[in-house]
């Protein structure tokens, strides 16, 4: 009796240590294969390719910097640890290194290239950008690459400087300064604007022997030599304008310009520019029907002058200032 009672005992002791180690053996098969993961081959991986993949893993990616290679591309993996294959848990560093690309490369042609994205290509080669100087050219647009040094496809090493020689555009053409002196403003403007100079301040004077609207003085001097866009400030003979009729009443000093266009069949393109502290800006530019008319607010300044031109004719000129 007492021997069935043991062996029984004895069963039940031994279906207790194969059931419990079986669930030990179960468990931690299972916990392994949660916590741990093979680790990838990331050898020549471009590097956001690498870093996404071992993201999803549940590994950490611990860059340790970056050295030259012949053989493996800028921005892809070039070494790491641990090596592929090697089982590792979760949440541990893979430690890599990042090519650089080769530290010799083939100069990339910049020629003809707006000096931006020369300068983009420059940074992108890991290159230094050295001097840039520019000069005028009848061929190339302005702001693009006339030049480079070192010059296209010759072997250059990272880090190498690139001087530029960058388009100013056409050379502007140089002209004589005509003489306007003793001419009428509404001559005088024409003439500026037909040698491709521009107005810039006009100032007043009056004298009782000298024709209104005249002008009394030039800058620069008739029979200099100027170039185009070159800036031309007149004195003109005209009396200081009051304030009557043209002015507005509350309007802060405002003057009222009008304009009626003649009758006719065709439209016309008008454009008014007022000339105001040596600066001409347009403040009206459209196409109108005969018989229109245009009303404008002019600042009330010193020295402001309005020109109407029709069909890039100028046709009224119109001065205003304090009294």
């Amino acid at each position: 009796m007492i021997s069935r009672i043991l062996k029984s005992a004895a069963f039940v002791l031994i279906f207790i240590i194969v059931v419990g180690a079986s669930a030990y053996l179960t468990l931690t098969l299972i916990v392994k294969s949660e916590d741990t993961v093979v680790v990838p081959d990331l050898m020549g991986k471009e590097v956001v390719y690498a870093l996404e993949l071992l993201s999803d893993l549940g590994l950490n990616t611990k860059v340790e910097g970056s050295e030259y290679s012949a053989k493996v591309p800028k921005n892809s993996v070039i070494f790491q640890e641990p090596e592929p294959g090697s089982e590792i848990k979760k949440g541990r560093d893979i430690r890599i290194i990042i090519s650089k690309g080769p530290k010799s490369i083939l100069m990339p042609n910049l020629e003809n290239l707006p000096v931006q994205q020369a300068r983009i290509i420059i940074e992108e080669n890991s290159l230094c950008q050295g001097e840039i100087s520019d000069t005028y050219s009848n061929h190339i647009k302005k702001d693009s690459v006339i030049a480079q040094v070192p010059t296209r496809g010759m072997i250059v090493t990272r880090g190498e400087c690139v001087n530029l020689l960058v388009s100013m555009g056409i050379r502007p053409q140089n002209y004589e300064m005509p003489d306007i002196r003793g001419r009428l403003l509404d001559d005088a403007i024409p003439l500026i604007e037909n040698n491709n100079l521009i107005l810039g301040k006009i100032t007043s004077v009056f004298y009782n022997d000298k024709p209104l609207n005249s002008i009394i003085a030039q800058d620069p001097l008739s029979g200099y030599s100027v170039t185009e866009g070159s800036t031309v400030d007149i004195v003109v003979n005209r009396k200081s304008v009051k304030k009557g009729s043209g002015y507005l009443p509350g309007s802060r000093g405002g003057n009222l310009f009008r304009y009626r266009l003649k009758d006719g069949f065709l439209k016309r393109h008008i454009r008014v520019v007022l000339n105001s502290f040596g600066v001409s800006n347009p403040i009206f530019d459209d196409f109108m029907k005969p018989g229109e008319e245009i009303w404008l607010i002019i600042p009330g300044n010193n020295n402001a002058t309005v020109f109407l031109y029709e069909d890039g004719q100028l046709v009224k000129t119109k001065d205003y200032g304090s009294g």
